[in-house]
């Protein structure tokens, strides 16, 4: 990446070899040659020519610290407001500007770390194991190969506490408490269900490290220690299934991985797959449902937003060598819901060839076995799935008209194969004929008043408030009596639940209520609840852009500068290049 810059590289002479231990070895000459948009080649010349498998040992002097994978935090940006923060964010090419390396999900290695940070600090890595060392020195080894983007580190006034036999959260003083109270015992049951059906846990340990508030994503499977938004503290376990993604991902995204970014679905439809089978373990089928019903919302938003034949809309995505299309290096593409949920779709349909949920578990615990530690490709996956079922194969399954496998891969559009979610309407069907009373011109309070929704779940709200805000703005006075009726939603601290009820206020203009978006806009950085708010107060009155304007100036210094950016452009201020 421009930012780094390499100092010197030398040869080192073999491990074992006869000579000075830690002598500067050999210089050797290194140039940068153009590669792409996002980063160079960097080559370096050997004094003669190598065999296959020899052993190299190089070493490469560099500076880091100023690329887009590299994020310093002031205090303020912090929860506790008190000390600064840096933490790296690898998917998809960014570790470039952190180390100099193979930066493609198709390489994958072992790595350690030597990290010496201030008196105070705690650093935290995507390791298998770590120690402390004097002087604040950790030491860091990652014992299983993994693909660049998963190398990350964190560096912070953090602490730890156990939550379980492999598992602790690691936070900031502040948060610590609540944090282990939130998973408290919840992430052993996920990953012995995980087990269960996908095989062993091979990383280990699994802690969860909770970012500052600027954090911009949900959550990143960094192996050993994934890193989470301080949202999911919602204070009453509602959101630890966000949980069950990552969690998901130690199986299919870091131990499978896919072998170029156009072919994201890999990562992201399996783990869509896994993370529903166990929800569907743990919490029942009607809840999973109802969860991937919102899912689907969130896929058929995107795709009237970019318009269904546009060419991120397709499985298999051309893309220059490498490239990411997502995540900040090309800031016109933010997060695509396609990989995820209609990855989800096309691997339920590969389950619905199959016809038996069992087998089809069968099937997922042998291709994670059969390409565990690999990269792999769209093909890879679907040749071993019809060799894994002979049967399907002689039915030519890869080439029923309207369902080609090819289809799936390289036509844009809506999932030509939709999963039945039907057991998910015992929760849909009262949360449906909520929002029509609220939607209504006279209310019909005696109807409103006979339906009880403190037993309702996270989704089954959300599922509830998505309908309201289709419906809305609501006639006159509506809003106003719902905020009433159920403080559990209108002052709710859940972060799905408060996006919901901002993005209803701002479609209804209830300025007697401005003041929940611009707190809430205050409390977190998270792109997909940032976003969405700044676009509708765009969208919205005088008043609602006045909001906008003046939540952002109050807020940029405090969000991830990726969220900047797309703020700036939705509000149609200039982007510093």
């Amino acid at each position: 990446h421009p930012s780094l810059a390499v100092r010197r590289a030398a040869l080192l002479p073999p491990p074992g070899a006869a000579g000075t231990p830690g002598a500067p070895g050999q210089p050797l000459p290194v140039e940068s040659r153009p590669f792409a948009s996002y980063g160079s080649a960097l080559h370096i010349a050997l004094p003669q020519p190598v065999r296959a498998g020899q052993l190299l040992t190089l070493e490469i002097d560099y500076e880091a610290g100023e690329g887009p994978g590299v994020c310093w935090l002031a205090p303020e940006q912090t929860a506790g407001k008190q000390k600064p923060y840096m933490y790296t964010q690898g998917q998809a090419v960014l570790n470039r500007s952190f180390f100099p390396g193979f930066d493609t999900p198709s390489v994958k290695c072992t790595y350690s770390a030597t990290v010496k940070v201030p008196e105070g600090f705690t650093a935290v890595m995507s390791a298998t194991s770590w120690e402390k060392q004097k002087d604040n020195t950790f030491v860091f080894k990652m014992s299983q190969p993994i693909p660049s983007y998963l190398i990350a580190l964190a560096v912070g006034d953090i602490v730890s506490a156990d939550v379980g036999p492999r598992s602790r959260v690691w936070a900031e003083p502040c948060l610590i408490e609540a944090a282990k109270k939130e998973y408290d015992g919840v992430i052993e049951e996920f990953l012995a269900v995980g087990e269960k059906l996908f095989g062993p846990y091979v990383w280990g340990r699994y802690d969860i490290l909770f970012m500052p508030p600027s954090f911009p994503f949900g959550g990143m499977e960094n192996p050993c220690l994934t890193f989470v938004t301080p949202c999911l503290l919602a204070g009453d376990r509602s959101l630890v299934d966000v949980i069950i993604h990552e969690i998901s991902h130690s199986w299919f995204g870091n131990l499978v991985t896919n072998a170029t970014w156009g072919e994201f679905w890999l990562n992201e439809g399996f783990t869509m797959y896994a993370q529903r089978r166990i929800s569907t373990e743990v919490y029942g089928l009607a809840y999973t449902c109802l969860e991937a019903a919102t899912g689907r919302a969130l896929l058929r938003q995107h795709m009237d937003n970019t318009g269904e034949d546009h060419p991120l809309n397709k499985l298999r995505v051309v893309i220059e060598p490498g490239f990411s299309l997502f995540l900040g290096v090309n800031p016109d593409d933010t997060y695509n819901e396609t990989p995820y949920e209609k990855g989800y779709c096309f691997v339920s349909y590969l389950a619905h060839l199959v016809g038996d949920q069992s087998k089809f578990d069968a099937f997922l615990q042998a291709y994670v076995n059969r390409f565990k530690f690999q990269s792999i490709t769209a093909d890879d996956a679907l040749g071993f799935f019809l060799e894994y079922f002979p049967e399907l194969k002689e039915k030519g399954v890869d080439s029923i008209p309207g369902f080609e496998f090819d289809r799936w891969l390289n036509t844009p559009g809506w999932p030509p194969y939709l999963p039945d979610l039907s057991p998910g309407e015992q929760l849909m069907k009262p949360a449906d004929e909520l929002a029509e009373l609220w939607a209504a011109d006279g209310l019909n309070m005696e109807a409103i008043e006979a339906v009880d929704i403190t037993a309702w779940r996270t989704y089954q709200l959300v599922y509830f408030l998505d309908q309201v805000l289709q419906k809305s703005p609501l006639p006159e006075g509506n809003v106003e009596r719902l905020s009433k009726m159920y403080p559990k939603i209108s002052k709710a601290q859940n972060a799905e639940l408060r996006l919901r009820w901002c993005q209803i206020v701002l479609k209804n203009n209830l300025e007697a209520e401005y003041s929940k978006v611009k707190d809430f806009l205050h409390s977190q950085g998270k792109q997909k609840y940032t976003l969405p708010l700044y676009r509708a107060m765009w969208g919205g009155s005088e008043s609602a852009r006045a909001l906008a304007v003046e939540t952002f100036s109050a807020t940029a210094p405090q969000l991830h500068v990726n969220v900047q950016n797309y703020v700036k452009k939705i509000l149609g201020l200039e982007v510093a290049e």
